[in-house]
């Protein structure tokens, strides 16, 4: 087995694997993917939102194995402090954890109302109210990090923060939700960094798919 290596599922759908993958990526720490086929049950069962978070992304490095997505990041910024997945000063380390915190356990009804579908396109689509609260919330946090600490990221230089976030910009382009134009830009800035990049052209090429995510509903 190789020394590092990070466990992940389907790019096209898994937002967690996502933020694994890109805060890996983010800090520069070389790694092997293995990837879990989406006819795995438990896999299956994951990206459904049927069950906890807790099979990937899985970080196996130097005989360690971290399997939680804000544990990789810490250990990745413990391990690669030049990396700066944590702003240096300890009030915007703080707001950071915060953000990433809220980010890791909340936001329910996004995540089930408008799953991750990197392949999919829903003009118009109908965002409910409960969905909206959490939309209006996570803009509320990306209007308030891009004015106090500058942009173009959400502390400046790209950070944890933007990883963990990244998946949610890709939901707001995939269900066409309508947004102020700074909020725009900075997804635009998200989806244009070349990590991103080479997920999306990744999860173009997936095959395999689950129906219960690939409809208008």
């Amino acid at each position: 087995m190789a020394n590092t290596t990070l466990t992940i599922s389907s790019k096209n759908y898994s937002s967690w694997s996502l933020r694994g993958w890109l805060l890996t990526k983010f800090s520069g720490l070389p790694f092997e993917e293995i990837v879990m086929p989406i006819d795995d049950p438990a896999a299956r069962a994951e990206l459904l939102l049927l069950s906890p978070s807790i099979l990937v992304p899985c970080l196996f490095h130097d005989g360690i194995k971290i399997w939680d997505t804000m544990a990789i990041a810490e250990y990745l910024n413990e391990l690669k402090p030049e990396a700066a997945l944590l702003p240096k000063d300890v009030r915007a380390r703080a707001h950071c954890r915060s953000i990433c915190g809220e980010m890791h356990s909340g936001f329910g009804s996004l995540r089930s109302a408008l799953p991750m579908n990197l392949k999919a396109h829903f003009p118009g689509f109908k965002v409910w109210a409960r969905a909206q609260s959490d939309i209006d919330r996570i803009v509320t946090i990306w209007s308030e990090c891009l004015k106090q600490y500058g942009g173009p990221f959400l502390f400046g230089e790209r950070s944890a923060a933007d990883a963990m976030y990244a998946p949610v910009v890709t939901r707001f382009v995939t269900y066409d939700v309508k947004l102020d134009p700074e909020i725009v830009e900075y997804g635009q800035r998200i989806m244009a960094l070349p990590e991103m990049q080479q997920w999306i052209a990744d999860a173009q090429q997936e095959v395999e798919e689950i129906d219960e995510l690939d409809v208008e509903f």
